[in-house]
């Protein structure tokens, strides 16, 4: 398992996790996790941050893990590598100090070159494994803001028109952007869980979203920050639309 390397220096790594890698286990599944290269890489930070404990009692570790990635989800990931980095960096993600930006395909064309997703969201009444940011969900609704803008727009016909986007979501709730772009009729390209109905397009196997940048102020003041490279299906769909191929 190869986990490119983006920065680091003494307090942390920012690296660019592929699609595909669950962040830490769940219990439930043997597969390998990004928890399982940190303990294998950097077993000197076993002990930083806080470790899962599930239902179970059992106690998983999560070195120096702060924010997390769906498992579809590739790009830019940042861990702590000493207690105090963690707890600074913690701090960061709760006062949303910590600048994420995502570039992601999704259906349609976007009636807004450059909005503001302010809706928000909750558990789905259908699918326990899914979020809601439309009438119908249920238990506490939570504050999700989600800026985002049209970048490219491909195609003029409704069914298979495509917009390329970056988004900016200023909250940090579990898959935030894909369900904000879902609650606008908008959702992400080859989205299983969020767009079942719709077509898979430009050769995606998983959900087009990639963690493009993020950065923040490390605890010395000095900003950190990494810019993860496009995975190849990014790349090859980006070249399908610009050479006019279609989206099929």
């Amino acid at each position: 398992m190869e986990i490119p390397i983006l920065y680091e220096d003494d307090n942390y790594i920012l690296f660019n996790k592929p699609a595909g890698l669950v962040v830490h286990p769940d219990g439930k599944s043997d597969e390998p996790t990004l928890v399982d290269w940190l303990l294998k890489n950097r077993p000197d930070m076993k002990d930083v941050g806080e470790p899962l404990v599930l239902k179970s009692g059992e106690s998983i570790p999560r070195p120096g893990i702060v924010h997390r990635l769906d498992k579809e989800t590739s790009g830019v990931m940042v861990v702590a590598k000493n207690q105090k980095a963690f707890e600074d960096l913690k701090a960061k993600f709760q006062n949303r100090e910590v600048e994420k930006k995502y570039h992601a395909f999704v259906y349609g064309i976007l009636p807004e070159e450059d909005d503001t997703i302010n809706r928000p969201i909750g558990r789905s009444k259908k699918d326990f494994r899914m979020w809601s940011a439309q009438r119908g969900a249920r238990g506490e609704m939570r504050e999700a803001i989600t800026n985002y803008r049209v970048m490219e727009k491909f195609g003029d016909n409704a069914a298979s028109a495509i917009s390329f986007v970056e988004a900016e979501p200023k909250t940090g709730r579990t898959h935030q952007i894909r369900v904000h772009f879902k609650a606008i009729h908008h959702p992400v390209v080859s989205d299983a869980l969020y767009a079942p109905n719709h077509a898979q397009m430009l050769g995606f196997k998983r959900h087009a979203l990639h963690a493009y940048n993020l950065s923040f102020k490390g605890i010395d003041g000095k900003k950190v920050g990494a810019t993860a490279p496009y995975p190849e299906d990014f790349e090859n769909a980006i070249k399908t639309l610009k050479n006019g191929q279609g989206t099929a």
